[in-house]
């Protein structure tokens, strides 16, 4: 029997699986409901085979479903889940960088004051 992935690592493994830019568009992209692959391909502007790809990784981690309706094959998120994801990673940005506005800001104030 294979030992069980400790849960750090499991953790570790998705978040270098969504550690792509395309990937991260389009989770973004899908935060707001199912897209057929045309209008994700016009919205990311990326050659087909690149975008076919990346979704292949996203599919393959159950992060994303895709359902064919005819010659239309449409994904949308696996679950509510992941777009909580998305607006958490949204505001620590936000906060990282607002941070580093402040930081920016005293570095320029000091500089100033020591001449």
């Amino acid at each position: 029997m294979k030992p069980a992935v400790p849960l750090y690592q499991a953790k570790a493994e998705f978040f270098r699986m969504l550690g792509h830019p395309v990937r991260i568009r389009v989770l973004e992209l899908l935060q707001d409901g199912p897209m057929p692959v045309r209008d994700l391909l016009a919205e990311i502007g990326i050659e087909p085979a690149a975008l076919s790809q990346q979704l292949a990784v996203l599919r393959r981690s159950g992060i994303v479903t895709a359902t064919r309706e005819g010659s239309t094959v449409v994904y949308e998120l696996a679950g509510g889940d992941v777009a909580e994801l998305m607006r958490a990673a949204r505001r620590i940005l936000t906060q990282m960088l607002a941070g580093q506005n402040e930081l920016l800001a005293e570095l320029r104030e000091a500089e100033v004051t020591a001449r």
